[in-house]
């Protein structure tokens, strides 16, 4: 979804930890009052909030925004296609973690077994 052709105009995210909404704005080319609409049409973007409600974005929540914007602008999809376009994608990779987890649990459990038959 995030193809380096979609976002070659878009500038690198630097590797600080928070960003204000004038430097989201900046780096994803989306004006601020369109982020906060963001905020209320999708789940995933949560910003932290601290004194005066100042926003302050992580380096997760850009990557989404440029995920947003993509889909939107850039692949057509409707404020409600993109928002389930992105919970499509958590939920397999939930699904995927998921089945990782228990993998890796069946594994120790092996192995406790054969401890056990020892």
């Amino acid at each position: 979804m995030l193809e380096p052709g979609n976002n070659d105009e878009l500038p690198p995210i630097p590797g600080k930890r928070y960003f204000t909404i004038g430097e989201v704005s900046d780096l994803c080319a989306v004006k601020p009052h369109v982020l906060r609409y963001w905020e209320q049409e999708f789940p995933q973007l949560k910003p932290v909030k601290r004194r005066g409600n100042r926003r302050y974005y992580q380096r997760q929540d850009v990557i989404v925004i440029r995920q947003i914007r993509s889909l939107l602008y850039d692949d057509g999809f409707t404020i409600g296609g993109a928002r389930q376009k992105l919970t499509g994608e958590e939920a397999r990779s939930d699904l995927s973690q998921s089945q990782q987890i228990i993998k890796q649990v069946r594994k120790e459990l092996d192995e406790i077994l054969k401890l056990l038959r020892r």
